[in-house]
């Protein structure tokens, strides 16, 4: 076939303009080539088995021994570790009976006696103390009410009261700088001897 005989059948088609068109892949997982994780398996190993004999007599020597501390602390429970700050020096032992004080036994009517005088004691201490409180209570209140007056006559005559007189009570006192040094004083290095006592029953 020619090109003649083609030009009349293209004369026939239609001629347009075609848009651009944009194609946009929402695809977010291509089909790349991929490979899985390692994982670093391996067979699990064969359990041991052991002689249930084996397990027993090891039950049995673990359970002896917890038994064993058990009793040893429950020998050692009773015994109180000393304290050397609180003990009694052996000549006080001696003197006990020396120094105790045997008082004589006294009668019911001085035994009341001594109640009854322990409650007026009582009684007359606390209205004292209420006579104090009272009285110093009415001190702070007229002192109140007289700078309120003060500050409503004139606001520097206030502000010159309520300072404080540093003059009042004058004491100075005056020690040393520097503490003196001590003669033939041997400086440790950080090195010391550990002097704790070990009692019976401790790790």
């Amino acid at each position: 076939m020619s090109v003649l005989n083609l030009l009349p059948a293209l004369s026939r088609l239609s001629v347009h303009a075609i848009s651009g068109v944009r194609n946009i892949s929402v695809c977010t997982d291509p089909l790349y080539f991929r490979v899985s994780s390692v994982l670093l398996g391996e067979p699990l190993k064969k359990k041991k088995r052991l002689d249930p004999a084996i397990i027993r007599a090891r039950e049995e020597r673990r359970r002896r021994k917890l038994e064993k501390q058990i009793r040893r602390l429950q020998k050692q429970a009773k015994q109180l570790k000393p304290i050397s700050e609180i003990e009694v020096s052996s000549k006080l032992i001696k003197e006990k009976e020396q120094r105790l004080r045997k008082l004589p036994s006294i009668s019911e009517e001085e035994a009341e006696s001594r109640v009854l005088l322990q409650k007026d004691w009582t009684k007359f201490k606390t209205q004292q103390h209420l006579a104090n409180t009272q009285t110093i209570d009415s001190i702070f209140y007229s002192q109140q009410r007289a700078l309120d007056e003060l500050r409503a006559e004139s606001e520097d005559l206030y502000q010159e009261a309520i300072q404080l007189d540093l003059e009042f009570l004058p004491h100075t006192a005056k020690g040393p700088l520097k503490t003196p040094p001590i003669e033939n004083y041997d400086n440790p290095d950080g090195e010391y001897t550990n002097t704790t006592r070990k009692f019976d029953g401790e790790e």
